[in-house]
């Protein structure tokens, strides 16, 4: 595949890309990496696509690859496919422009299997592929920052250059949204006595020096019916996060809104953001601010972050030059629309010869979500959590042709196919843990989900 001719137009600024995507929302294969502006300033770029020229789709030991009419199937490392994609491509990257068409797509927690040897013990209910991503020759890309809109692309035959600008130059009506309904009211896969009998494994665990920290999830799950497209537009006013996404693939439609970067990498700089510690917020300002010194000055909570700090360290190393792993910011408190987080950010620069994807397979899956050590902490997960991770836990975003990279880390995160929406909630769970606390927490994280599927109950399905 061979991309010339590169092109970049600009479009009229509007404050909500959702707006923009709303019409392509229901063609199979369209995406939107949405900063959740307006409704939330931390995020910066949203970037918008469908009609991808290849897609990769990866089940089990094969990835299924398609190009127009034309189907290949591989049983090569998925990361490397996904690579050779990006590299066979010639293309002009404009600078100042954060994606240049690219990989756009999930890498699901259950494809580190393909990188590491892992027990199968839990129930794989998610019947959805391990990673699955299109390769987008076009892009409308919106700058909050500097309120400014490109369409980004080719000259190619898969699209027409000027319908697309006609297309995204203007604000159409929102088409009117087949509804979504949620028919029962969200069931988890632990009750708290099964959450409690985990959490006291998990202890044993650190006592007998298995690990250092181990992160523990609840599933939620509920039968639905309608457009998740409609679901997702609430979902980015009411939990408004910069590493949010919607993306409508064929077999499963994915809403994020994660708060958590996992890696980025500009002109070859590296940057990870790990999440450790976590508050509820509330509207009084005395509660708020109470809130926000206890996680400042949480000994049990900097402790946690420091592990997952110093694995970061250790897995940037790997793809990293020599002495340029650093931690400029360690223990800052983010907040978000319903929780505080303590947030430390890791940086490094590649080394010669590295490619975004390298690093992406070599630190995943991310650390902040499986505990210390990774492997470990992966293996007691995969003992004590009744279902599969899917999705959950994975990672969301583009990698580039030129080589740039911006995913997060899929928590907050709902995942809708076979007429059912699940989620995911949990934290990391360290030697001076309470178990009311951390079962407490896993709801605290839960609120704005259980929310938004609480919005769109049927009560008069039952």
């Amino acid at each position: 595949m061979t991309i010339t001719k590169q092109k970049k137009h600009s479009l009229p600024y509007f404050e909500d890309s959702r707006r923009l995507f709303s019409p392509i929302a229901n063609i199979p294969w369209s995406v939107f990496l949405d900063s959740g502006f307006p409704y939330s300033d931390q995020g910066r770029y949203d970037i918008i696509s469908a009609d991808p020229v290849v897609t990769l789709v990866t089940t089990g030991k094969t990835t299924k690859i398609t190009r127009q009419n034309e189907i290949n199937f591989s049983d090569d490392d998925p990361f490397v496919l996904v690579k050779k994609q990006l590299e066979s491509a010639d293309y002009d990257a404009f600078k100042g422009i954060p994606f240049n068409g690219g990989a756009i797509g999930y890498f699901s927690y259950d494809l580190a299997r393909r990188v590491e040897r892992l027990p199968v013990i839990a129930k794989d209910e998610e019947n959805i592929a391990e990673m699955a991503v299109g390769i987008y020759s076009w892009a409308v890309v919106v700058d909050h920052l500097k309120k400014q809109s490109w369409l980004i692309g080719n000259e190619s035959p898969h699209y027409d250059w000027g319908s697309l600008i006609e297309q995204f130059g203007v604000l159409f009506s929102e088409r009117k949204d087949h509804s979504f309904s949620v028919l029962e009211q969200p069931k988890s896969n632990m009750s708290k006595a099964t959450y409690s009998q985990s959490f006291d494994k998990i202890k044993n665990y650190l006592i007998e020096g298995d690990s250092y920290q181990v992160n523990l999830a609840q599933r939620f799950c509920s039968p639905c019916t309608g457009d998740s497209w409609a679901a997702y537009k609430v979902l980015r006013e009411i939990n408004p996060a910069p590493f949010s996404a919607y993306l409508n693939f064929p077999e499963v439609k994915v809403l994020s809104s994660s708060p958590e970067r996992f890696l980025k990498v500009t002109d070859g700089d590296v940057e990870t953001k790990p999440i450790k510690g976590t508050r509820p917020r509330f509207q009084d300002k005395v509660k708020n601010d109470k809130q926000i010194a206890d996680l400042l000055t949480s000994k049990k909570d900097q402790a946690e972050n420091l592990m997952i700090v110093d694995l970061l360290r250790n897995d940037l190393s790997k793809n990293c030059k020599k002495g340029s792993i650093q931690v400029p910011k360690l223990f800052d408190v983010e907040s978000f629309a319903t929780v505080h987080h303590l947030v430390s950010t890791v940086t490094g620069v590649l080394a010669e010869r590295q490619h975004a994807l390298d690093l992406l397979r070599n630190c995943f899956p991310g650390g902040s979500i499986t505990g210390a050590p990774k492997i470990r902490s992966m293996e007691i997960i995969e003992e004590l959590e009744p279902n599969r991770r899917g999705i959950y836990c994975g990672a969301i975003g583009y990698i580039g042709f030129d080589g740039n990279m911006d995913t997060n880390i899929a928590i907050r995160t709902l995942v809708h196919s076979d007429n059912t929406i699940r989620f995911w909630a949990g934290g990391g769970i360290v030697n001076d843990s309470a178990m009311e606390d951390e079962y407490q927490e896993s709801y605290d994280k839960a609120a704005a989900l259980l929310d938004l599927l609480e919005q769109f109950m049927d009560y008069d399905s039952h």
